[in-house]
């Protein structure tokens, strides 16, 4: 999915309360049940699975919906295991005719079909939409204005119900993907994939139900891809009875709507949304029952990670996510112990964190003796600097071009800038591919070597000498534009436009002047930036993508021609265009990995790296701090369910609360 470049940090803590406890910020209502706190920014603007595409929506309705698969909690790398479904999909390959194929070529498939089994006595949380009186009628489905005019928010409405959860639940959701006036941010996808998607009323479109607890999905041709889709909240069970009840006139203005109040079948449902003071979730009293993993990867018998195997979740009753806007009052709670998990701001860093000789981080002594631990990870992200391939100045596959591009890429050192400006939480890119993604090669193997060198067992960036002789064969001898017969001018197109964002905007500057290019920055708000990339009118721009699924086509696909953003409205950004490399994509996109795949990686790899269409910047690292009564922690990048695996020892954290929170005489 696209970056927003500002994101929503989710922080946790535990509730408990003491008298000893003074400056203790929460009530002591919750003393019997174990609480998790987190806190939020701003309000999540869907939490309808057929909108929402963002991290901290995902926070939220990752606890609440159940797509039929998820990814498996501990297991390295990523693999998907049932959730709703009975066990994972059975495939069937067609041919054009309909009928299924057996051990079939690739270019004998024309349909594959997805025959998904749901488990049985799995019910929806509680909800005003499923109410009957004892005729058997629904008793919210129908109201008058009076009524909608007597209630304030979705708790005013005392009667609730449930029912079991159905395949026609499941196809129900994919027409809501498919239906137009609901704007789905993958619908366009989705119609590359989906047999008749446009025809979601009509009894040919590509999801349909089989029996009670049986649906099948059709899709164009093979793609092996798919099925990592099922594991994303677009594909959770909708019920009808939730549109029924919802769409009544009058509710949308009371903020009673799916956006804000979703019905599913997960772990936890959403009791509160007050986004001016606190958001809840409770644990779902209907939840059909799962439980903790019994297997994971070697050490996480050696880390505690399978303590709890076997053992029924979710562990934690209740978590509310707290208003918290300001990160100083943030760190503060985090450091008494009201606070069980944290990011580490720029503020906080070097109170927190510190790097060792060989260039590792471990923890400042503060944090140690206070138990808390560090875990880090690389994330499934990329961010870069792009250049506008249909640009008559850095686009085009012309060598002289070519090298241009390639003098900036030596020239913009992304190393000094995850030093300055990320507290070194970052690894310099040397491709398109993040570590832990199928076909990313370490070492040597791996190395751009058109911007960096392999030296003493390291990559390191080529000299600047280098660049400028790049730029002289570009036509560019010391930055001079032979046109103008003055320093060439490239424009920067980027949203950062604080006061705040100033001290990146001049370093960007630095890095171009190295090379004697003049680069003059245009700052723009979000929906601007975005038309001028859509419209081709940007030259460079700073952009990111997070990973949808963990397979390296859901990178490739965004320097792949056919995917051209002012051409066909798609992902890429660059309006990048090689036909080798595109001819490579498409035989890579559906293949199993296996070693012709990744070989066939490799090849691209190379290609993008000699063309250089973006400056591969930067994958972010993440850096999380926890107490030591936080249990079951394992980073999971791809998974959005994760809360229902987390245990609190509640006794260590109140003795440790008392301990740091003693009142001063």
């Amino acid at each position: 999915m696209p970056i927003k470049l500002k994101t929503l940090a989710f922080l946790l803590v535990l509730l408990s309360a003491c008298d000893s406890q003074l400056n203790n910020p929460y009530s002591d209502n919750d003393t019997n049940q174990s609480v998790l706190y987190e806190s939020f920014s701003e309000r999540p603007k869907h939490l309808d699975p057929v909108s929402a595409y963002s991290s901290n929506e995902y926070a939220i309705i990752g606890q609440v919906y159940e797509p039929p698969l998820q990814y498996h909690y501990l297991k390295r790398p990523y693999e998907l295991t049932p959730l709703s479904a009975e066990k994972m999909p059975t495939v069937h390959y067609l041919n054009a005719n309909g009928e299924v194929l057996n051990a079939p070529k690739d270019n004998e498939i024309a349909f594959t079909d997805y025959i998904i089994d749901i488990k049985q006595n799995i019910n929806f949380q509680p909800h005003p939409a499923f109410a009957k009186n004892l005729a058997g009628l629904f008793v919210y489905h129908t109201l008058t204005h009076e009524q909608i005019v007597a209630v304030k928010t979705l708790a005013d409405f005392t009667k609730t119900g449930t029912r079991e959860l159905i395949a026609d639940d499941y196809v129900y959701q994919i027409k809501r993907l498919a239906n137009p006036k609901l704007q789905s941010p993958i619908s366009e996808m989705m119609r590359n994939y989906i047999v008749n998607f446009e025809k979601f009323t009509e009894k040919d479109f590509g999801a349909e139900v089989v029996n009670r607890y049986q649906y099948k999905i059709r899709i164009k041709g093979k793609s092996p891809q798919f099925i990592f889709w099922l594991a994303m909240p677009f594909f959770a069970p909708m019920p009808w009875e939730a549109d029924a009840f919802y769409e009544q006139t009058g509710l949308r203005d009371k903020n009673i709507t799916l956006d804000w109040f979703p019905i599913g079948t997960g772990a936890y449902f959403l009791a509160e949304n007050n986004p001016n003071r606190r958001m809840i979730l409770l644990k779902n009293p209907n939840f059909h029952g799962e439980t903790y993993p019994i297997e994971g990867e070697p050490e996480d018998v050696k880390n505690g990670l399978l303590i709890d195997a076997g053992k029924a979740l979710p562990f934690i009753d209740k978590v509310v996510f707290m208003l918290e806007k300001e990160t100083i009052p943030y760190w503060t709670k985090f450091l008494q112990g009201y606070y069980d998990l944290s990011g580490i701001s720029s503020d906080s860093f070097d109170q927190s964190v510190q790097f060792t000789g060989s260039g590792g981080v471990s923890l400042t002594p503060l944090m140690t003796k206070k138990g808390i631990q560090l875990q880090t990870s690389v994330t499934l992200s990329d961010y870069y600097l792009g250049f506008n391939m249909l640009d008559s100045t850095v686009g085009g596959l012309a060598e002289s071009a070519r090298k241009l591009r390639q003098a900036i890429a030596i020239a913009v050192d992304y190393e000094e800038y995850i030093s300055i400006f990320m507290n070194g939480r970052g690894v310099p890119a040397q491709g398109i591919l993040p570590e832990g993604i199928y076909g990313f090669s370490e070492g040597e193997a791996g190395v751009n070597s058109d911007v960096y060198d392999w030296r003493n067992g390291k990559s390191q960036r080529k000299n600047i000498g280098i660049a400028q002789q790049l730029l002289t064969e570009a036509g560019y001898k010391n930055g001079i534009d032979p046109k103008t017969h003055e320093a060439l001018i490239l424009y920067f197109d980027t949203t950062s436009t604080s006061t705040d964002d100033r001290p990146r905007m001049n370093w960007y500057r630095k890095q171009f002047e190295k090379i004697g290019i003049k680069l003059i920055v245009r700052a723009t708000d979000y929906n601007r930036f975005q038309e001028k990339i859509r419209t081709g009118n940007a030259q460079l721009f700073f952009w990111g993508w997070n990973a949808d699924y963990p397979d390296p086509e859901n990178f490739f696909f965004l320097l792949y021609g056919a995917h051209s953003k002012v051409k066909f409205g798609g992902e890429n950004t660059s309006n990048y265009k090689n036909t080798e490399f595109d001819n490579l994509f498409e035989k890579m996109r559906n293949m199993e990995n296996k070693p012709e795949r990744y070989e066939i990686i490799q090849k691209m790899q190379k290609i993008i790296q000699h063309d250089a269409p973006w400056v591969f910047g930067f994958n972010p690292k993440n850096f999380a701090l926890y107490h030591q009564w936080y249990q079951n922690l394992k980073p999971n990048l791809m998974a959005n369910n994760q809360l229902k695996y987390a245990r609190l020892d509640v006794e260590t954290r109140e003795k440790m609360r008392e301990k740091w929170n003693r009142p001063l005489h």
